[in-house]
């Protein structure tokens, strides 16, 4: 009996292991399966990052601009033409690259959102290249000279940020103008309000449902003063210098390819002469 239940045992745990090998056969395949799928996809991630943004465009044969309105830069005239210096400049570059440009706008908040999902090519329309926009994009050469001012009612007495501690402010949202608040630290102590674009913290400032706006100094020279809709408002400080740009998504070579022909408009004065039609600054 004893030899019987000896020779059972023994069968079972021979069974037992061909059982064990065959389950491990199977999860040795499903993971050599796995591996092989995941190779695979690392790959096709690999060639879709190694594709080429400018010969994307030209396939298109378009570049998609995203804007927002911003005179001077980007805005329709009295005789309802689209016009700026930016809608000018970028025609001119798309004529070099030999694509048709297709102005979209978008909301400047969702911008770099707008860029990656390809909804847009790039952001055209009088961009700081600030720290963020340079670390998640891919950008051109500074083409333009601007700066952050605070525009008030004329006549308000104003002698320094301080004079703005609990008063209501308002900026673009995700523009350069609220940066320029949230670091400034008496502006940081401002009732900060953000807006859709920057013509509306004009708008505000006119009605008196806010006490100051910070914003480009391209568009408020443009924009208010002597001989526009804003002629009670004025520029009373002007808070840090910086450079307009370019944006594309990041990785892409249309920006180098934009930078070649930023060169050859300048050498052959287009540039220039938009610059001075605009009064704009044009970067070193």
């Amino acid at each position: 009996m004893k030899k019987l239940i000896s020779l059972l045992l023994a069968a079972g745990m021979a069974a037992s292991l061909a059982a064990c090998g065959s389950t491990a056969a199977t999860t040795d395949s499903a993971a050599a399966d796995s591996t092989a799928d995941a190779a695979s996809t690392a790959e096709a991630a690999e060639a879709t990052d190694g594709e080429s943004d400018l010969a994307y465009i030209k396939e298109k044969g378009k570049m998609t601009i995203g804007y927002t309105v911003y005179a001077p830069m980007n805005y329709t005239d009295e005789n309802g033409e689209f016009v700026g210096f930016d809608t000018e400049l970028a025609t001119a570059v798309c004529e070099q690259l030999g694509v048709e440009p297709e102005f979209v706008e978008i909301n400047w908040d969702t911008k770099i959102v707008e860029l990656d999902a390809k909804s847009i090519d790039c952001i055209w329309n009088g961009m700081t290249l600030t720290d963020d926009i340079l670390a998640n994009t891919a950008c051109t050469e500074a083409y333009a000279k601007n700066a952050q001012v605070v525009v008030m009612k004329a006549g308000s007495g104003y002698t320094s940020t301080a004079d703005l501690v609990g008063k209501t402010v308002v900026a673009e949202a995700g523009s350069a103008g609220e940066t320029t608040i949230q670091e400034d630290e008496n502006l940081a102590q401002a009732d900060y309000i953000s807006k859709g674009v920057q013509t509306d913290c004009l708008m505000e400032v006119a009605a008196g449902t806010a006490d100051a706006a910070v914003l480009d100094l391209t568009l408020a020279s443009a924009m208010i003063g002597e001989g526009t809709d804003y002629a009670d408002l004025e520029i009373v400080d002007e808070l840090n210098a910086e450079e307009y740009g370019v944006a594309f998504r990041k990785g892409s070579d249309a920006a180098a390819a934009v930078n070649e022909a930023f060169a050859a408009l300048k050498e052959d004065g287009t540039m220039q002469t938009l610059a001075d039609k605009y009064g704009l600054t044009l970067a070193e």
